[in-house]
């Protein structure tokens, strides 16, 4: 497991050059799927590479016109094979500061189904009514076999590894925060636009999300499998439709994240309690609104083991639930009855937390209690009160454990 890990981070990080956006304060990538000799799924009138490739430039082309601070920049604009990894390379290079991958979805054996659906990377779920979460990435992922040197440029990969679960807590530190609502926006505002049913937002282990750098998504417009949804794909005023409800999400999005930029991947920096007390002072006296602050007690609830955080040098441990733009009052109604909770805040956002221990196991069956509450909760680390990198912290509570 220790070498996957190994392998992705060096991986990603061969592709982070100096971006190349100028005098643009926001980098969008756009990402048509398939191309070339990978058609994709087949319709009855159409293919999926010729679907995703007119709606990725309509929508970028919208993008240019009405937000002339965007830089867009296309992995294809034309039908060309183009590798996964690659896709995932011209994000990194240019440093966007959001990816947004354009497919058609299909099921096989005649079945229909309808909607639009959007993906960000997870480990999906196995529940009823997401079932197909699995059959969606199998798929999305089979382009791989196409390239020449697959064995080698995916390494590790594996959908189905539980293995690889631990890189997904690490992403979803970073990314899934902003992924997520990137995802929900989509949904609201494209079925809005469309008249399309709602296929709702998921998760999936997706290469070409994994593989890049910054939040994003994939969007499956609809089901090429299914004639009447095949049919208004393929016709002259969904074009417009999709790119509106597109355009809509992405403004809604950039509303919220406009400049915030998380690139995961970056190695913590190690350091003894004095450092990291004149990094503090330093960060206070300077009042770095980026820099990630001590972690601050909320309510009349008592939690001491959020105090110890602050003190102790191995990792703490603690469930992210939400994230807000300004501070909550004691019982706002998004806080859902809880009274123990702690704050910190990081790039202008005040973001909540339960719990706090050194013990990873305690952490992780804290987040599943409350998940009917906060179904996209996530796990964090700190040190010495900085917020550090999860995949650091897991793997040295488990050595810590073994000595």
């Amino acid at each position: 497991m220790y070498k996957i890990v190994v392998f992705s981070v060096m991986l990603l990080l061969s592709w982070m050059l100096p971006a190349v956006a100028q005098n643009k304060s926001f980098t969008l990538v756009i990402d048509a799927g398939h191309g070339g000799r990978d058609d994709g799924a087949p319709g009855a009138i159409s293919k999926e590479k010729n679907l995703t490739l007119k709606y990725a430039l309509a929508f970028g082309k919208l993008v240019e016109q009405e937000c002339p601070d965007v830089k867009v920049v296309y992995t294809r604009k034309s039908d060309v094979f183009v590798e996964l990894k690659e896709r995932a390379a011209i994000a990194n290079r240019v440093k966007a500061d959001l990816f947004i991958s354009v497919h058609i979805n299909a099921l096989s054996g005649g079945r229909i189904a309808r909607g639009f659906q959007t993906y960000t990377l997870g480990k999906g779920s196995s529940g009823s009514g997401i079932s197909t979460n699995l059959e969606v990435a199998k798929r999305e992922n089979a382009v791989i076999l196409l390239e020449d040197d697959y064995k080698e440029s995916y390494q590790g990969f594996d959908p189905d590894s539980p293995e690889s679960n631990i890189m997904f807590e690490f992403m979803q530190d970073k990314n899934m925060e902003q992924s997520v609502h990137l995802a929900k926006e989509m949904q609201k505002n494209v079925c809005a636009a469309t008249g399309r049913q709602n296929g709702g937002a998921h998760q999936a282990n997706l290469a070409v999300l994994r593989l890049s750098t910054m939040p994003g998504c994939l969007v499956e417009l609809g089901f090429i499998s299914t004639p009447d949804e095949e049919r208004f794909l393929n016709s002259p005023e969904a074009v417009g439709l999709y790119s509106r409800g597109m355009m809509n999400a992405f403004n809604a999005y950039r509303g919220m994240y406009n400049k915030i930029v998380n690139v995961p991947y970056t190695p913590p920096v190690q350091q003894d309690e004095q450092q990291a007390k004149q990094q503090d002072e330093q960060q206070a006296k300077q009042q770095d609104e980026t820099a990630v602050q001590t972690p601050q007690q909320q309510s009349g609830g008592k939690n001491k083991s959020g105090a110890k955080a602050v003190a102790d040098k191995v990792p703490i441990f603690k469930v992210q639930i939400l994230v807000a733009s300004s501070k909550l009052k004691n019982g706002d109604a998004h806080l859902k009855g809880l009274k123990d909770y702690d704050y910190y805040q990081e790039a202008g956002y005040y973001k909540y937390t339960v719990g706090a221990s050194a013990n990873y196991n305690e952490i992780y069956r804290l987040r599943k209690q409350v998940l009917d509450k906060f179904p996209e909760a996530f796990i964090i680390a700190f040190r010495n009160g900085a917020k550090m990198n999860v995949n650091e912290a897991i793997r040295e509570f488990k050595n810590n454990r073994t000595k």
